[in-house]
């Protein structure tokens, strides 16, 4: 800890609870603000008391964020500010410079669903899913745009790498946990998606072992 923030004041003990209160909001709004990433609970703590519930400050920066533009959101497990999806055509026709998305292939993009809902899975997993071959282009495009790294290796033959998703896959498409996730029935129905042909493609391979185990 350096001898600044040794020296900041967090519990500002001198002012009136309400003038405390403005305060801590302020603090948070504005770390919130300045960061170009979200930002987390443990963050946020170094700036207010310890009386201070992060929790109810958010919750009172959002209703005085209510007829705004832009909202405080809660994602990849911490906070950001994010404009209201109502003013993106505004945004569009103004020409304005904004933060740059990840841009996706339709490939790209359905191997990052998947990676999404069924991970750790391993490329060959993937393969499999879609009924041809994932390429390592394609999966080493989503590891340089930081959407995805290496999990643990399968147990499966090889012990290949896995694939998870990171904090920027969730802070990129706005959600906080993979719970926020879409429900993964309706990527099936729509054949995005195949469960039932990696259960097989697992189920088969499972007995090719056994069988190869009592040829030994």
């Amino acid at each position: 800890m350096g001898p600044d923030t040794a020296l900041f004041d967090r519990e500002l003990a001198s002012l009136t609870p309400a003038l405390r209160w403005r305060e801590w909001m302020n603090r948070v709004e504005a770390v919130i603000f300045a960061s170009a990433t979200p930002v987390d609970r443990a963050t946020l703590a170094r700036v207010v008391g310890e009386e201070c519930n992060i929790d109810l400050v958010i919750d009172d920066i959002r209703e005085e964020l209510r007829g705004r533009p832009f909202d405080l959101v809660a994602v990849a497990g911490g906070w950001h500010h994010r404009t209201k999806s109502a003013y993106a055509p505004a945004i569009r026709a103004s020409g304005t410079t904004t933060q740059p998305m990840a841009g996706f292939n339709q490939q790209e993009a359905i191997v990052l669903i998947a990676i999404g809902y069924y991970q750790p899975v391993t490329r060959g997993e993937l393969s499999t899913m879609f009924g041809k071959e994932v390429s390592r282009d394609t999966i080493a495009g989503l590891r340089q745009a930081k959407l995805i790294t290496s999990g643990p290796r399968s147990p499966t033959p090889g012990a290949p790498y896995t694939y998870v998703t990171t904090p920027v896959f969730l802070s990129t498409f706005g959600f906080d946990t993979l719970r926020d996730l879409p429900d993964i029935e309706m990527l099936e129905d729509s054949g995005l998606l195949n469960r039932k042909r990696v259960a097989d493609d697992a189920d088969m391979m499972e007995t090719r072992s056994s069988e190869d185990d009592e040829d030994d």
